[in-house]
């Protein structure tokens, strides 16, 4: 008895291709072979033709169309170039043109509009209209100012004086006549009377406010009666509409559910009818007669369409391999013999005429360019010559650059003198150019190496 258990084998892996594609039934296995042959012998002659045209159209672009049109763009370029310079010279002289007219215009529109209007405004409005102002202001201005200044300020002066004073004596008469009387009227009498009326409104209120808690209380007493037989009244009708409420519900429910039942057995008898005797046979004819010729039709259409795609690049490496023998033999019949008539009869031709008259000719030529350039350099030299010759006679030689004297070199500093505290002077020693000053300075007197050691 195996204990182990065996390793479960893997499910093989199918390719992505065909996980995706669906299975196929018999009719497209039965179609598509005789399709394909079919749409094959179709589609090769059209291929070949198609890529024919297609190598011509190249040739023809690349040997012919191209060339032709750098040569047409050679020519007409230069044209064109023309074209649009005479064209931008007459554009310019019609601006000229266009421009001077302008100018023309706007002269003759100053002329006759703007011109006659301005001298009008400045030599004649603005003239009359100063002469008219400053005659304004003689004639009103300066009178008014005077009437204002000589008459009417005193008089309003005088005006305001008069009725301060009347206003004063007003403001006297009104205190004296009214406000003294009516302040000790208002002290006197009204005041006593005042408080008298007072102290009986209170005692008055007070009796009002006692009699109208009486009365107040009596009123809800009679108001809290009144409202509980309400009350009772209202619960027993709110009771009796409740009951019959509660009866016209239920019959109108009891009726409700009987319409109810009743319409949905009509809609369920209706539906039933319309199901059997519409939606079954449409969906019957979907199912059993349109959805399988549909199939059919799609199964044709797709193996032809994928028939004409196998077959055209089918015929594609049919129309290669044909173009491929084609060229072949094309390179065998002519290319082949031109290639060895080239190389061992025009080369070896080529190379002789090259060796024997064309480099000994240029040869020739450049070594007669070469005694032209010299002859020619000899005689640029010699005119220079000629022409500084006749201005030296002509003017003189000329002139010979004054050398520049140099300053003289400094003089070498005094050696400084240090003083130490309670000593002597003491000079240090010139220090040597290049060389530090110190103790430890090597010199040619005290020097360590092995040369000039004592």
């Amino acid at each position: 008895m195996d204990l182990e258990k065996s390793p479960q084998s893997a499910p093989p892996v199918m390719p992505a291709r065909q996980r995706d594609v669906a299975p196929e039934g018999c009719l497209a296995v039965a179609i598509r072979i005789p399709v394909r042959i079919v749409v094959f012998v179709l589609i090769v002659p059209v291929r070949m033709v198609w890529d024919a045209l297609v190598v011509c159209g190249r040739l023809l672009n690349d040997s012919l169309f191209r060339p032709l049109g750098r040569a047409l763009m050679w020519v007409l370029a230069p044209v064109g170039r023309a074209l649009v310079w005479l064209l931008d010279g007459v554009a310019t002289v019609i601006a000229w043109l266009f421009t001077g007219l302008g100018y023309a215009l706007k002269w003759l529109f100053m002329l006759l509009f703007v011109w006659p209007w301005v001298g009008l405004w400045r030599y004649v409005a603005v003239p009359v209209g100063r002469a008219l102002a400053w005659l304004g202001y003689v004639l009103l201005v300066v009178p008014a100012r005077w009437l204002y200044e000589r008459l009417l300020t005193p008089l309003g002066h005088g005006i305001v004086w008069t009725l301060r004073g009347l206003g004063a004596a007003c403001a006297w008469l009104w205190r004296v006549s009214v406000l003294t009387p009516a302040n000790w009227l208002y002290r006197a009498l009204l005041t006593p009377t005042g408080h008298g009326i007072a102290w009986a409104a209170r005692g008055l209120w007070a009796s009002v406010v006692w009699v109208s808690r009486g009365l107040w209380a009596g009123v809800v007493w009679v108001a809290r009666g009144l409202w509980a037989g309400i009350t009772w009244v209202v619960g027993g009708l709110w009771a009796a509409v409740t009951w019959v409420g509660r009866g016209l519900w239920a019959g109108i429910t009891w009726i409700g559910r009987g319409l109810w039942a009743g319409v949905v057995w009509l809609g369920t008898v209706v539906g039933t009818l319309l199901r059997w005797t519409l939606v079954v046979p449409v969906v019957a004819l979907w199912r059993w007669v349109l959805a399988p010729i549909g199939r059919g039709i799609a199964v044709v259409a797709r193996e032809i369409g994928e028939a004409l795609g196998h077959a055209w690049r089918v015929a594609g490496y049919v129309s290669l391999a044909v173009g491929r023998f084609l060229g072949r033999l094309f390179r065998w019949i002519f290319v082949e013999p031109v290639r060895w008539v080239y190389r061992s009869v025009f080369t070896p031709m080529g190379h002789f005429v090259r060796d024997v008259f064309w480099k000994p000719a240029a040869e020739a030529v450049r070594s007669v360019g070469r005694v032209t350039r010299q002859a020619l350099a000899s005689a640029r030299q010699t005119a220079r010559q000629t022409r500084a010759d006749i201005r030296r006679a002509l003017f003189g030689a000329p002139r010979e650059p004054e050398p520049v004297p140099l300053p003289e070199p400094r003089g070498e500093p005094e050696p400084v003198r240090l003083v130490k505290p309670g000593g002597p002077l003491w000079s240090a020693p010139e220090p040597s150019r290049g060389e530090r000053a110190g103790a430890d300075t090597r010199t040619l007197g005290s020097s360590t190496t092995a040369l000039t050691k004592d």
